[in-house]
């Protein structure tokens, strides 16, 4: 993480970790859209990958991904947890290899959080009966993620075994669908969260009761994935930094974890907060611009790990300060690249970068430069 950069913003030069350049440090968050059947990407994920391929982005890291089939969020999430689920996948990473983005798989187990309706239809439990009923989930204690949920069940030691082969089966299957990296969901109060967070584990056993053993499955998880991809194919890990509440998980916490991850091969943390004791929806909260920048850069100084920078970050200036003054090495962006899918490209104009059509794919470049000219720049 050191060297001097090539000139131009910061924001466009390339990042390398393992054996995968990003050529520049716009990220496509991972952004759920609960459309799947039995876990299986359809049209609508194409359209929706389509626009981020065309856009000139460094990466694009698709949605929580279920490992195991009660291991979703809800009934429309994407899953690899089955052989038919690799096909349609390998046609969305042909899509943005195509292009030039590296892709990424973000593996998720919804523990406590599993078994809801989607967030238009409320984001509530499922019920018992219905088309779409409800099954049984597992956390690390029989603590309810939300007032009113089904407490789950406390998961078994041999529950906890196979919940680490499903991540690695899950991750075989990423490598042969073409993803460039994986990314792990340690986050927003899923089951690799919520066993860290003292808030949702309670249990007294070897997974339980200080740091150390809270820590226990997801680093068992990532050292069997690690082992299970190939070596030159980065790890992720997506981390709720802290809990934001007395009494959870917090910021000190995460980077010992870290450091721990590190030890076992992780090469980014993707830094965000909250989704147990408080809400990860910007909605119910205010928060300024780059607002989890600090926590980014926190683990990057601490644990000497490179980090991505989440949240609120809309302004091309900001997002080049960040990776500028070396708070994060990439920033990652969700609604607001669905609010302006050409973003990678309007921040090349904002910040100068010589040839800015050169972000986006030939036949685009083409005639936005001819427009650039009609329009004297």
């Amino acid at each position: 993480m050191s060297g001097t950069p090539p000139p131009g913003p910061a924001l466009f030069q390339p990042l390398r970790l393992r054996g995968v350049t990003l050529r520049n440090r716009i990220v496509v968050s991972p952004m759920c859209q609960y459309l799947a059947e039995e876990g299986r990407p359809g049209a609508w994920h194409m359209a929706h990958h389509a626009r981020f391929a065309l856009s000139g982005p460094g990466a694009s890291i698709m949605e929580a991904t279920a490992v195991t089939r009660d291991g979703r969020i809800t009934h429309g999430c994407t899953g690899l947890w089955e052989d038919s689920q690799v096909a349609p996948w390998s046609a969305i990473t042909q899509l943005y290899r195509d292009h030039g983005v590296v892709t990424g798989i973000q593996l998720n187990h919804a523990g406590g959080k599993g078994a809801t309706a989607r967030p238009w239809e409320g984001a509530g439990p499922l019920p018992e009966e219905g088309p779409e009923a409800a099954w049984a989930c597992i956390g690390p204690s029989a603590v309810p993620m939300r007032p009113g949920w089904r407490p789950p069940r406390q998961a078994t030691e041999a529950e906890i075994e196979d919940v680490v082969a499903a991540f690695v089966a899950a991750s075989r299957r990423a490598v042969r669908a073409g993803f460039d990296l994986v990314e792990l969901h340690g986050a927003h109060g899923y089951l690799l969260h919520a066993f860290l967070s003292p808030l949702t584990n309670r249990r007294d056993d070897a997974y339980g009761g200080d740091l150390a053993r809270r820590m226990r499955l997801p680093l068992m998880v990532a050292e069997a994935v690690r082992a299970a991809i190939p070596p030159e194919m980065p790890l992720l890990w997506r981390a709720s930094l802290t809990d934001t509440v007395e009494g959870g998980l917090t910021l000190e916490d995460s980077i010992v974890l870290a450091r721990a991850l590190k030890a076992r091969g992780v090469d980014l943390v993707d830094c965000s907060a909250g989704g147990i004791a408080a809400p990860v929806s910007l909605l119910a909260q205010k928060v300024p611009h780059g607002f989890q920048v600090p926590l980014a850069e926190a683990v990057r100084r601490e644990a000497d790990l490179p980090t991505m920078a989440v949240g609120m970050i809309t302004d091309a200036v900001l997002a080049d300060r960040i990776v500028a003054e070396g708070r994060a090495d990439c920033v990652a962006l969700a609604r607001e690249l669905i609010a302006d899918p050409a973003w990678a490209y309007h921040a090349a104009i904002t910040l100068g970068v010589a040839d800015p059509e050169a972000v986006l794919p030939q036949p685009y470049a083409f005639y936005l430069r001819r427009r650039a000219q009609a329009q004297g720049r």
